[in-house]
């Protein structure tokens, strides 16, 4: 009996004396993000040294509740590699919710590229028209880089946790859109439940919020 009880207390030493797992720290330079979805949570770190005005910009809405409520509506799969693409959320054409247009940052300039988990700001044809809408790669697109003329998209961070959530976004049915978004619109869009920082102090802009006062989308 003493024996067995030896043995035991020598065990749970063991167990007690095991190293805490350790967490990763934060890169210089890096913030952290969580974007808390209605499908799982996708953790988010920005490259607030090569990319500075694209963070600010993205952090200006995640500090304001800017993307609380807002979707992930777009899912643009590959035809040839279908579990390859990238998925686009943030804030639609919901006026109401956008800040002023996003000088762009081209990764001719920043060095960044758009590989497998990079995170980048949306724009339409005008290069330095981007808000609040933002895209999240699977699998490598460097046709979304710089290249000559074609001054591409801001690529400005990259998920460090998961990227099985934005793996599953991209496989959800979709249908609808027009032009190059036709056939892409997630036909149930995944509420942005949360945005919140996980590094730092929140700087909230301090400007009006519309859709909090029950006003409606021009339009």
């Amino acid at each position: 009996m003493l024996r067995r009880v030896f043995v035991a207390g020598l065990a749970l030493l063991a167990v007690s004396a095991a190293p805490a797992p350790q967490q990763p720290r934060p890169v210089p330079g890096e913030v952290r993000v969580r974007l808390v979805t209605s499908m799982g949570a996708i953790t988010l770190a920005l490259d607030a040294k090569r990319a500075p005005k694209t963070v600010a910009n993205f952090l200006a809405y995640v500090d304001d509740g800017r993307l609380e409520g807002t979707t992930f509506y777009r899912t643009a799969r590959r035809k040839t590699e279908p579990t390859k693409g990238f998925i686009q959320g943030g804030v639609g054409t919901d006026a109401r919710r956008m800040l002023d247009p996003l000088p762009l940052e081209p990764t001719s300039k920043t060095g960044l590229k758009h590989l497998n988990g990079s995170i980048s700001m949306a724009h339409g044809p005008n290069p330095n028209s981007a808000n609040g809408n933002f895209s999240i790669m699977v699998g490598d697109n460097p046709g979304l880089d710089a290249r000559g003329a074609n001054l591409g998209f801001a690529a400005f961070g990259h998920v460090v946790g998961g990227m099985d959530v934005v793996q599953r976004i991209l496989a959800l049915p979709s249908g609808g859109g027009r032009d190059v978004m036709k056939g892409q619109m997630i036909l149930k869009p995944v509420t942005i439940v949360r945005a919140e920082r996980l590094d730092g102090v929140a700087r909230p802009t301090g400007r009006v919020k519309p859709w909090l006062l029950g006003l409606k989308p021009a339009g």
